[in-house]
């Protein structure tokens, strides 16, 4: 397995912004802190850094630590007082989804499964507003801005309005996306006769990050291209299913 190595983005006395490879967890992991992590890969290389937010392990792009507690204290206040701006792209299941929307539903652990969130009316807030950017045959791209950023807040949103993400094996219908699905009866095998996935992760990528810097208040923004996986995903939909 090829080593996982975030690109930096941007990097001062106060501030680190990294675009964070999709497979890498973010900070450790509980039950297997041994676990190749951003965290421990920033804090190898410049020092102490702290956690100011997170993205899913599968989910590539846009993540900022914190260089000292004072950057700490402001960024967090500026996640926690809802002014930075997040946004993701997605693909989804379905070519039915809206234009555009807003999806207010808060979200609380399911009582059935460990690790799965759901809707729930006692839940903690949670905001998403999305956009159609472009549409397939069977699924749809679309930019997802989210004013909360609760646990699998994307992916409960929109399977609640029956849109999974395209790859999602908790939420979705799919484990992973194979070629053959798009490209129906005109596939072909190749001489090894087993297919493999163009992409077997979840299709979602934190595009454009933007917020104050910690010491100058200066407007940051950034964007991080998609991954390999992402683009060649959109490069086969685009010249089959369409």
């Amino acid at each position: 397995m090829p080593k996982l190595k975030p690109e930096i983005l941007f990097e001062d006395e106060h501030l680190i912004v990294a675009n964070k490879p999709p497979g890498l967890l973010s900070i450790p992991d509980r039950f297997a802190p041994e676990k190749p992590n951003l965290l421990a890969l920033l804090t190898h290389q410049y020092g102490k850094v702290w956690t100011v937010h997170r993205i899913d392990r599968e989910t590539s792009g846009l993540i900022c630590f914190a260089r000292n507690e004072e950057a700490h204290r402001h960024l967090s206040q500026q996640f926690e007082n809802r002014t930075v701006e997040k946004v993701y792209l997605a693909l989804l299941d379905g070519a039915s989804v809206p234009e555009e929307g807003t999806i207010d539903r808060p979200i609380a652990p399911s009582h059935k499964e460990v690790g799965k969130m759901m809707v729930a009316a006692k839940g903690k807030s949670a905001v998403t507003h999305y956009k159609a950017i472009e549409r397939f045959r069977q699924f749809t791209l679309v930019e997802a801005r989210i004013e909360t950023g609760r646990t699998h807040q994307i992916r409960v949103h929109f399977e609640s309005i029956g849109h999974p993400l395209a790859i999602d094996s908790l939420y979705g219908r799919r484990e992973a996306f194979y070629l053959s699905e798009v490209k129906g009866k005109g596939y072909q095998l190749g001489r090894d006769k087993e297919e493999r996935p163009l992409m077997s992760r979840l299709p979602l990528h934190a595009w454009k990050l933007a917020l104050g810097h910690p010491h100058t208040g200066e407007r940051l923004e950034f964007e991080a291209p998609l991954p390999k996986d992402f683009s060649a995903v959109l490069k086969q939909l685009k010249k089959w299913g369409k």
